[in-house]
């Protein structure tokens, strides 16, 4: 089987876990946004909460998920019996006791934290995501050790319990609770278990008890505490610290725009736009799901893979693939979008839906530059990653606070679409000078340029029903068919 094949095969099944629990979130909005359940400003809350959840969640983890993929890779490690369980150990307990620190001080302050945030109302929901963050950091690195050890089947087993758990008590307390109470159908089991006044606490609730039950299911492979090597974690640290400072500047970028659209917007609608915006989001979703699939399957491979002699050309040929997938994904979202927005089924929502684009093609742009980013990485040179990134958030904060006074969240869109373009165009020139590889760029632009303006294209017909429709899946066939004729060798056996 060809290298390609395999990294598609590992994808495809660590994409099942992560696609579902990505699809989540999406798969709730239609939950979340009915007009029983959360009114645009309630669902500004949970979308800015969990967007400062994000940033944090980078810190705690410290980088440490790639720097464990990069040490497992080093000879001295894989020659050595006792090698990998001294790093699995030192990497589990170095994000260990920070985030313990961590939950133990989120929650003796989280009142006065939530009060900062300007959530005051809403202390015990960030008293729920202290204890989120920090499971989430503790479960890094057991999660990441299944896919070192080419263990998907396992990784993918144990987050879609997670998210079988979540999906669970949701439709239990959202869907049948509250949405019940808010339409005046109240019940004795309601009345027993059910407690209006947490409102959008549910949400946090419900993520804390799903990640709980990862945390539970993990402990029986749990590394002994005396099998740390300090001096082993001192290097990770210092590997880790750069990759870290990238992430959190990368969660700058992918999150910030959440964050600031409180403090920019006037205060009596925030809340609300902010819902808007975060809803409209997770129309973006088929691109985002794949590139996180092909992130957990294309990490290790790339590490794994560096070596071959054919490798740069086989990296090239891997983003040609990729962004075909992302713009068929943009396609099918953008020809049919009359039918994906109700997905958010309260019109209310529906005035965000002109961001979707924007987004899409940011994502793409984001998925680009996370595919180009084997050239720092293979070289040692994670300070470049921190480079791209913090010049990326940079960029992401003069535009938020240049763009948003004057056009609200649409501004946000925008400057995330910049940013990501810009990053692709810098790591693309710096790394040809470094660690050159023979791209084909002109194939990569005439697929995204391509679905653009079929999309477009497709926007200036004036047809309806069931004619706009088939014409528009004709077109995506169209378009699918000859980027599988562009790179049908692809996947074949080598």
């Amino acid at each position: 089987m060809s290298a390609l094949r395999k990294l598609a095969g590992q994808t495809a099944i660590y994409g099942l876990s992560s696609i579902v629990a990505r699809f989540l979130n999406f798969l709730l909005v239609p939950l979340y946004t009915s007009q029983f359940v959360f009114e645009p400003a309630e669902y500004g809350v949970v979308t800015a909460l969990y967007a400062w959840t994000a940033l944090l969640n980078v810190v705690l983890t410290f980088g440490f998920e790639t720097t464990y993929f990069r040490f497992a890779s080093k000879d001295h490690v894989k020659d050595n019996p006792d090698g990998g369980q001294v790093l699995y150990a030192t990497a589990t307990w170095g994000l260990f006791f920070p985030a313990l620190l961590f939950m133990v001080l989120g929650g003796v302050f989280s009142g006065s934290i939530a009060d900062g945030l300007g959530f005051g109302a809403f202390a015990s929901s960030v008293l729920m995501l202290v204890g989120i963050i920090g499971i989430d950091a503790i479960t890094t690195i057991p999660m990441a050790r299944f896919r070192q050890q080419g263990r998907p089947w396992k990784f993918a087993a144990i987050n879609l319990l997670s998210v079988g758990v979540n999906i669970g008590l949701s439709l239990f307390f959202l869907l049948y609770c509250m949405k019940r109470t808010n339409m005046g159908q109240s019940n004795a089991l309601i009345d027993a278990v059910y407690d209006p006044s947490l409102g959008v606490g549910y949400v946090f609730a419900i993520n804390l008890v799903s990640t709980a039950v990862k945390l539970l299911v993990l402990l029986p492979s749990w590394p002994s505490v005396t099998a740390m090597d300090k001096d082993l974690l001192r290097a990770m640290a210092a590997f880790g610290a750069p990759l870290m400072i990238a992430g959190l500047a990368g969660m700058v970028n992918e999150t910030a725009d959440r964050v600031i659209l409180k403090y920019l917007l006037p205060a009596d609608i925030a809340d609300a736009e902010i819902g808007i915006y975060g809803a409209c989001y997770k129309l973006a979703v088929l691109i985002t799901l794949f590139i996180q699939a092909f992130r957990m399957g294309a990490e290790p491979f790339f590490f794994s893979h560096a070596k071959e002699a054919n490798s740069k050309e086989t990296f090239a040929r891997v983003m040609n693939v990729f962004v075909a997938v992302c713009m068929s994904a943009f396609l099918v979202v953008m020809l049919f979008l009359d039918l994906f927005k109700w997905f958010i089924p309260n019109p209310a929502y529906h005035e965000g839906l002109r961001v979707v684009p924007i987004l899409m093609l940011a994502n793409v742009f984001l998925g680009i530059y996370y595919n180009q980013s084997v050239w720092y990485k293979l070289t040692d040179r994670p300070r470049v990653g921190s480079t791209i990134s913090m010049i990326g958030a940079a960029i992401t904060i003069v535009l938020l606070f240049a763009l948003i006074p004057s056009l609200g969240y649409v501004g946000a869109a925008w400057a995330t679409f910049i940013c990501y373009a810009s990053m692709a165009a810098i790591s693309y020139a710096w790394g040809q000078r470094h660690y050159p590889i023979p791209y084909n760029v002109s194939r990569v632009l005439l697929y995204m340029a391509g679905a653009v303006v079929l999309w477009w294209g497709c926007e200036q017909i004036p047809l309806e029903g069931v004619v706009k429709y088939a014409v528009r899946a004709v077109m995506l066939l169209g378009y699918l068919v000859a980027a599988v004729r562009k790179e049908r060798g692809v996947l074949r056996p080598s």
